[in-house]
């Protein structure tokens, strides 16, 4: 018993003594000062869900790492205006550091599916419908010198927008409000498609 008890305490006392080490970003984006931001393209998306997933993006990059400098371009800037629709990303990046003089660029482009809806039916009289919404982020960093990419980062999310049950031949519903679903997706996403942008703790 007294082994036992002397073994249970120095585990204990081992525990206490562990720390954790802070591991640095992934993506560091000190040495690079000052980058440029495009407000991203999209797919099936309207442009105050690309100017909200843009704003959350800067806000969490921001929030991540300290002594950085954002420009933020939308498409009425003067250098992206005399590109041509669809340019190439390696283009973009080049004509953004011929004429801002920033080292490095972000581009990210947003894919927003229609609502779907779907149905599950677990006996004579239980039937449930729902309707959902999905987003998928993906962002680049790109070299304004080369075109290369530095960086990649994607994130999926997705949210019920609608749903009706039927249970004992009586029916509920329950609708929530598309824009409020959608910022917490925009939120969602830029959080996790920055990941590589925070630092992480590990055990020792």
């Amino acid at each position: 018993m007294q082994s036992a008890l002397a073994v249970c305490a120095a585990l204990a006392l081992s525990a206490c003594a562990a720390h954790y080490a802070q591991v640095p970003p992934r993506l560091d984006l000190q040495p690079y000062g000052r980058v440029a931001l495009v407000t991203f393209s999209a797919e099936q998306a309207n442009g105050s869900l690309t100017t909200l997933a843009t704003q959350r993006f800067a806000e969490a990059l921001l929030r991540s790492q300290s002594g950085i400098e954002v420009m933020e371009l939308g498409g009425a800037d003067s250098v992206l205006r005399t590109l041509p629709a669809g340019a190439d990303p390696s283009a973009v990046a080049q004509a953004l550091g011929r004429e801002k003089g920033v080292p490095a660029v972000f581009l990210g482009h947003l894919k927003m599916s229609s609502v779907k809806p779907s149905a599950r039916l677990s006996g004579p009289a239980n039937l449930n419908v729902k309707a959902s919404v999905a987003a998928e982020l993906s962002v680049q960093l790109l070299s304004t010198k080369t075109g290369g990419t530095l960086w990649r980062s994607s994130a999926a999310t997705s949210r019920t927008v609608g749903r009706v049950a039927i249970g004992d031949r009586l029916p509920s519903v329950a609708v929530r409000d598309p824009d409020d679903a959608y910022e917490q997706m925009m939120g969602e996403l830029a959080a996790n498609v920055t990941r590589d942008l925070r630092p992480t703790w590990v055990k020792q």
